[in-house]
């Protein structure tokens, strides 16, 4: 039996639509911060029969798949056992420590892990060749377009070629993840993907994009972070404008998720000084502090925790 664990990540410059959907060919590039601390756990072991998935005993977040998710999952098994040379069936096992499909990025740790899970099975039985952090993160991206981000930490940088680590100084950041709403998603990550393309504002999304991108390296690069800031704001804004302006509209803020943002930004106007902010395909929300914001982070969440208390909190150690 093998056994694996895989991060999430949260992309700060966003990857939204697709110029090749078959392989999650990005529209274009961008830049992730990888959570260690939100993993999937997987396992892999020989079975008779066919191919097939359960959820992982003892979980923290028991994942539950349905029918048309167990399918992707197992084609994509299939895909990974040819690759690498395995040819008896086998048994995979899942499960989170966080809530899936709800923007926390559970596609991207749960591909991820069956990658590196089938990958050091084979190995473990001599099947296949030794291979790249580089290589398997595109054999990753073939399954979940976000997962081949997953293989690189802190930051990943994914570009049309494929996905690789980048420095970009700021070292220790601290996440939180602030959840609102744990429940899957009525519109999946893949068909935002399509509607989004719809919008009349995708004209000149890759090239806003693609500029944020170059200003946030620049402002990490000169620790800019009041800059880094303003442009992750307008980064995850403008990707869930997209959302809301597609054929047939559709959205993922609650009416707690946008009173917390409004929060944030009064609360960053006031101390002149706070968190990056941002959100994925999904109602939660994204903070990353600086490492001496140790303090601060501790005061910031407390604040949100008085303002609202029903909503809960990961944090990074």
């Amino acid at each position: 039996m093998t056994e694996v664990t895989a991060p999430s990540n949260i992309a700060l410059i966003k990857y939204m639509g697709k110029s090749q959907v078959s392989g999650n060919r990005p529209t274009n590039a961008s830049l992730s911060f990888t959570l260690d601390h939100l993993v999937t756990k997987l396992k892999v072991e020989a079975t008779k029969g066919e191919d097939c998935w359960s959820p992982l005993e003892n979980s923290e977040f028991e994942v539950q798949l349905s029918e048309k998710g167990q399918k992707r999952f197992l084609d994509f098994l299939k895909i990974l056992k040819n690759e690498f040379d395995v040819n008896e069936p086998l048994h995979i096992s899942s499960g989170n420590n966080f809530p899936s499909d709800c923007g926390l990025a559970s596609s991207a740790s749960s591909f991820a892990a069956l990658t590196k899970g089938v990958y050091e099975y084979a190995r473990s039985q001599n099947l296949t060749k030794e291979r790249t952090l580089e290589e398997l993160s595109q054999i990753s991206q073939r399954g979940s377009g976000s997962s081949c981000r997953s293989f690189f930490s802190p930051f990943a940088l994914w570009e049309s070629e494929g996905a690789r680590p980048v420095d970009l100084g700021m070292p220790g950041l601290l996440h939180a993840a602030l959840i609102f709403e744990n429940q899957k998603k009525e519109v999946s990550s893949s068909k935002a993907h399509v509607q989004v393309l719809t919008s009349d504002l995708f004209q000149g999304r890759v090239e806003r994009a693609e500029k944020r991108l170059e200003n946030l390296i620049l402002a990490f690069q000169t620790e800019d972070w009041s800059k880094a800031f303003e442009i992750c704001w307008a980064e995850f804004w403008d990707m869930h404008a997209l959302f809301e302006t597609s054929t047939p509209s559709f959205g993922y803020f609650t009416g707690p998720a946008v009173d917390c943002l409004m929060s944030l930004r009064k609360m960053w106007q006031e101390k002149g000084d706070g968190p990056l902010v941002t959100m994925d395909a999904g109602p939660n929300i994204h903070l990353l502090f600086r490492r001496d914001q140790k303090e601060a982070l501790e005061e910031w969440i407390a604040t949100l925790k008085s303002l609202f208390p029903l909503m809960k909190v990961y944090l990074s150690q």
